[in-house]
């Protein structure tokens, strides 16, 4: 086993010195410095990270809540985090509070008692990761940043513009020239899925659309609503389906797409599609789908930062809010 006085013996110095260049290599000579990470890579050392932790009360870790490990948008927003926190030595340890499987709120407790006893270095939780117990966040004595609409607003927080993006996709299927538009929207309970909504609803009259209350759904924001809400329009409709629908996100989608194709519904000839999200996954889909949104590596990037800038110390003033806007992608489903 190679030892902090393996290094100093091969380096030629006390093992205290070691230490320093470890860690407060400010405390040591550029020259002594060198000697030390020379040894250190001759030898392959590595640090402790146990030990590390007891010296410095930091223990490089980040933690990140995320409420379903299965949609395709969290998995994208835990690869971004990674990158970024690895770039400067961190690691990031992944919670899901599986908000689908119905115990988020038990979960969430749960890990939230285990980040206070690992004595994590910092939090990111993905927006629906602690639904309805956003109050938690209020006795959380470690530097957090929340992705997604806090109402409280007791932590950072990094959100995306969810009713300009809505805004967006109504005025622009209302100038393209629909008057019959449906719309699948999120969960009712859920601020963002209603703040979509109200958005895509205001684009539309304020581009002189009124929206209909009876093609209006709500979904769950799950693949099987996608479904159901086809044979919904199916046998509401019938033949006169309206000539186009907007998802509230893009798993509803998903499911709508294999339905329309399983019953013999031809998008976008029989009806258009349009859905809020931007997933990377959205390129592989055919046809292309109109969308709005943005990426949810944008997010967790700067959710990132706003963390660092915690840690580090380089802001320390209240909480802040910071909205990132949609980007429209125009193609021929809408």
């Amino acid at each position: 086993m190679i030892t902090i006085a393996k290094v100093a013996k091969r380096a030629g110095v006390s093992p205290t010195t070691v230490s320093h260049v470890l860690n407060h290599a400010d405390r040591v000579s550029a020259d002594m410095r060198k000697r030390v990470e020379a040894a250190i890579a001759e030898l392959g050392y590595v640090p402790n990270p146990q030990a590390q932790s007891l010296r410095t009360g930091r223990t490089n870790i980040v933690a990140m809540l995320i409420p379903d490990i299965r949609n395709p948008f969290y998995p994208e927003m835990v690869k971004a985090a990674q990158s970024d926190l690895e770039a400067i030595g961190l690691d990031l340890l992944i919670f899901n509070t599986d908000v689908p499987g119905g115990h988020a709120q038990e979960h969430g407790r749960h890990y939230l008692r285990q980040i206070r006893n690992r004595r994590i270095d910092g939090l990111i939780v993905g927006d629906f990761a602690l639904h309805g117990m956003h109050e938690a966040l209020l006795d959380l004595d470690l530097p957090t940043v929340f992705i997604g609409d806090l109402p409280n607003q007791a932590v950072d927080n990094v959100k995306i513009d969810d009713f300009g993006g809505g805004y967006q996709m109504g005025a622009y299927l209302a100038r393209k020239g629909h008057r019959r538009i449906a719309q699948l929207t999120g969960p009712s309970f859920f601020a963002e899925a209603m703040a979509r909504a109200a958005g895509f609803e205001q684009g539309l009259r304020d581009n002189g659309i009124e929206p209909r209350a009876e093609l209006r759904r709500e979904g769950s924001y799950l693949a099987p609503s996608g479904e159901e809400a086809v044979d919904w329009l199916l046998a509401t409709q019938g033949s006169d389906l309206p000539s186009v629908i907007f998802f509230g996100n893009f798993l509803m989608a998903a499911g709508a797409l294999a339905a329309f194709f399983d019953r013999g519904v031809s998008v976008p000839r029989d009806i258009g599609i349009a859905v809020f999200g931007d997933q990377p996954q959205l390129e592989y889909v055919r046809p292309r789908i109109t969308r709005v949104g943005n990426t949810p590596s944008l997010m967790a990037h700067r959710a990132t930062e706003m963390l660092m800038e915690r840690l580090t110390g380089s802001y320390v003033g209240p909480p802040r809010s910071e909205v990132i806007p949609c980007i429209l992608h125009q193609f021929d489903t809408a």
